[in-house]
């Protein structure tokens, strides 16, 4: 028994680790090609990320791979009639599964673990390998076609001379909430630094002006900076560990309470005085959408720990549905074995899992909706595994 445990585990192994690294190279050089594509990233500042794209190739390889191992081993046991061998000696099947679920079950914890360090720590250092770069990045884009743009500015040049920037325009662009229109620095001449210390862009400007719907100047010489030109989506609750989601939730909540008392005695003043147009105002609908945007950010912070724990068992539960399956097909292709097992779970947990997020991200849903799929895979993976028990 023990012979037939151990190599049942040796087996899971060897398959798992050869895929792992297969499939982790190639989402290493997908996640790399994307980066170098959208930011212009040279050789340098690629290599430089990888550490950090690791966890996050990890993440997303773990659980297909460990589904690909149990697929390709008990897909070759069965075809090979080992399981009709083991009954007719009186051993239950069980014998080989439990390897299985025992190493899933610890897969799944490490995945737990590869997920938090790869929104919390990968995530941010590819950010920062990109904001380190960023002065090259902007005049790479500037010398190719003239322009850098970024959700919060814009910057277009004549053409550019070493590091000079020749009749340069740089458009700050306002967000909708702000009554300001967009502010425009028009200069003969300028020059980028980033500041790293500062995290900003320093955009010295020679004989420039600027130009807003309530501002006009002129700027013999002046430096303007444009801070975090690249960590727009940073600090979002996806962006923090799980030992720092609980903190960052009740700083939240006590946001939302502060909004709602001050919209409350905005709102009883109002109506003291009788001005009940000013409850239809601006400031009150500013103050309204505040509390909406800061309830939202609340319940993600609330779904988020609950989601990184489902993704990180569904190896568990990929391998309840994937050993009955594979051992039901009973063919030595493995290809065949993982594609007959994959394509249903992508077709139900998948839609599932996607369906809980949303819904408990925007307070639908209660958080723990997001273990859904996960429920759905486990009630079918066990009634698989006793029908496999049973015949």
């Amino acid at each position: 028994m023990q012979r037939l445990t151990r190599y049942i585990a040796i087996e899971l192994l060897r398959v798992f680790l050869i895929a792992l690294v297969a499939l982790t190279l190639l989402l290493l050089l997908g996640v790399l090609g994307q980066e170098a594509i959208r930011q212009g990233l040279g050789p340098v500042p690629l290599l430089r990320m990888i550490p950090y794209v690791v966890p996050i190739a990890l993440r997303f390889a773990v659980p297909a791979t460990v589904l690909f191992a149990v697929c390709s081993v008990f897909g070759r046991i069965s075809s090979e009639n080992e399981v009709v061998a083991l009954k007719s000696l009186g051993i239950s099947p069980w014998a080989m599964v439990w390897p299985a679920l025992v190493l899933s079950f610890l897969l799944s914890l490490l995945t737990v673990g590869i997920n938090d360090v790869a929104v919390s720590w990968g995530k941010l250092g590819v950010q920062r390998v990109v904001l380190q770069s960023v002065e090259h990045i902007a005049y790479s884009m500037l010398r190719t076609g003239r322009s850098y743009r970024r959700p919060k500015f814009s910057i277009s040049v004549r053409r550019v001379e070493g590091r000079r920037l020749i009749q340069p325009t740089l458009v700050f662009h306002t967000s909708a909430e702000e009554s300001t229109g967009p502010i425009t620095f028009t200069a003969d001449e300028a020059e980028l630094r980033f500041d790293r210390e500062g995290n900003t862009l320093r955009f010295h400007m020679v004989n420039g002006e600027l130009e807003g719907e309530n501002v006009t100047g002129i700027l013999r010489d002046e430096i303007v900076e444009i801070p975090s030109p690249l960590n727009d989506r940073a600090g979002g609750p996806g962006d923090y560990s799980l030992r720092e989601i609980p903190r960052q939730a009740k700083r939240q909540l006590e946001i939302i309470e502060r909004l709602e008392q001050e919209l409350a005695v905005g709102a009883a003043f109002a109506m003291t005085t009788g001005d009940f147009q000013a409850l239809q105002g601006d400031e009150f609908n500013n103050k309204r959408r505040q509390i909406a945007s800061a309830t939202t950010r609340w319940h993600r912070l609330q779904t988020e720990p609950w989601r990184r724990w489902a993704n990180g068992f569904s190896c568990l539960f990929f391998v309840m549905v994937g050993v009955p399956l594979a051992t039901r097909f009973r063919t030595a292709d493995f290809w065949a074995t993982f594609a007959g097992c994959f394509l249903p779970i992508l077709a139900v947990y998948y839609p599932l899992l996607m369906y809980g997020t949303d819904r408990a991200k925007v307070g639908q849903l209660p958080p723990y909706s997001v273990w859904l799929s996960n429920l759905v895979l486990c009630v079918v993976g066990i009634y698989l595994l006793l029908r496999m028990r049973r015949n």
